[in-house]
């Protein structure tokens, strides 16, 4: 850590002599600003993204001529609006609270961006327990949204939270049941292990190992995160047509954007989470060619801006279930098909 410090502030030797424990304080805040940078560039990327595709699957005019080419502006325009909003709090609201939730919500996801490898060796923590990091620190996002909604003294609100929380518990079971498939072929939780044994091109992409058990494993594992991100057709703690905007109906400005943010935080983790066990990670899928270096940000991020490419055109296609609908997908639909998927995988090792 010393050392690191202390090349990166171009041999200033006054760090050399500071003590350990303000080094890592040093590391660590400089770590959560350039999280939060990038945070916020693929917020709004994904925004702009959201409304190229939505224009093209519907024909819309507005988004691809207002603001600039291509509406770039519209984007940035929006982002500026919601940073000089007022912060309206309602006056019944558990102010505390009101002010924690988009804190927790948004530090959750923040914090599962410590573990993600975008490189061989860009990685900020290779830990050994990765996948059951991320699975903790993502559960945190539940309560947040909990707090949102009580906090807010607002039926809609409140609902949209409730909603939220079985919504994300039910469909981290067969997340978590898809994600076990991978752990049980490669035999590590560690990130980084799981992308090398994939390194070779495409071929070698666990997608394709113990087929189709594995390609099984990776649609639950798929439709799973759309629930829980909240993204159509499972946006139901949001649903604008039954609960005005759901749990964060009572927010407004940076609040609201900290919410905002979160969400596609969210969408572009489940990317990054889900190439890197199924689709090779930052590997290359032609083998050692173009296989080093800044290419491997390039192919990590080239394959999780193409789950997040599925995830809008769901989107704008699809219509929203009901809420036994919901349910019935996650716990008589996935639950059993990973349960099926982990049983193949088993029976494949075997033999």
């Amino acid at each position: 850590m010393r050392e690191l410090i202390t090349t990166l502030a171009n041999g200033q030797t006054f760090l050399a002599n500071l003590p350990e424990v303000v080094l890592n304080i040093i590391f660590i805040s400089l770590g959560a600003v350039v999280l939060t940078t990038v945070c916020a560039v693929l917020a709004l990327v994904g925004v702009y993204m959201e409304r190229k595709v939505s224009a093209h699957i519907q024909d819309r005019v507005g988004p691809m001529y207002v603001g600039g080419f291509h509406g770039w502006l519209q984007t940035a325009a929006d982002a500026l609006k919601l940073l000089l909003k007022e912060d309206i709090v309602p006056a019944l609201a558990d102010k505390k609270l009101h002010f924690f939730a988009p804190i927790l919500v948004f530090g959750a996801t923040l914090a599962t961006f410590a573990v993600l490898p975008f490189g061989r060796h860009y990685v900020m923590s290779d830990m050994n327990i990765g996948i059951l990091y991320i699975l903790a620190i993502s559960s945190l996002v539940v309560i947040g949204t909990i707090l949102a909604g009580w906090a807010s003294n607002n039926k809609w609100s409140l609902l949209g939270a409730m909603r939220s929380a079985a919504q994300v518990v039910s469909f981290e079971i067969p997340a978590s049941l898809a994600i076990l498939v991978i752990i049980m072929a490669v035999g590590s939780m560690n990130l980084g292990e799981i992308v090398n044994v994939q390194v070779g091109g495409i071929h070698k992409w666990l997608i394709w190992k113990f087929f189709p058990f594995n390609l099984l494993a990776f649609i639950i594992y798929f439709i799973a995160t759309l629930a829980e991100t909240n993204r159509a057709p499972f946006d139901l703690p949001e649903a604008e047509s039954e609960i005005v905007a759901g749990f964060h109906t009572e927010y407004s400005g940076f609040k609201w954007a900290a919410f905002f943010l979160a969400e596609y935080a969210n969408m572009f983790m489940v990317g990054v989470v889900g190439a890197t066990l199924f689709l090779g990670g930052w590997s290359s899928p032609f083998g050692d060619f173009m296989n080093s270096g800044p290419f491997q940000i390039f192919w990590i991020f080239a394959k999780a801006f193409g789950l997040i490419f599925v995830q809008i055109w769901i989107r704008w296609t699809l219509p929203r279930v009901r809420v036994d609908q919901l349910m019935y997908t996650s716990w008589k639909v996935l639950t059993p098909f990973a349960f099926v998927a982990i049983i193949g995988v088993g029976f494949y090792m075997i033999l």
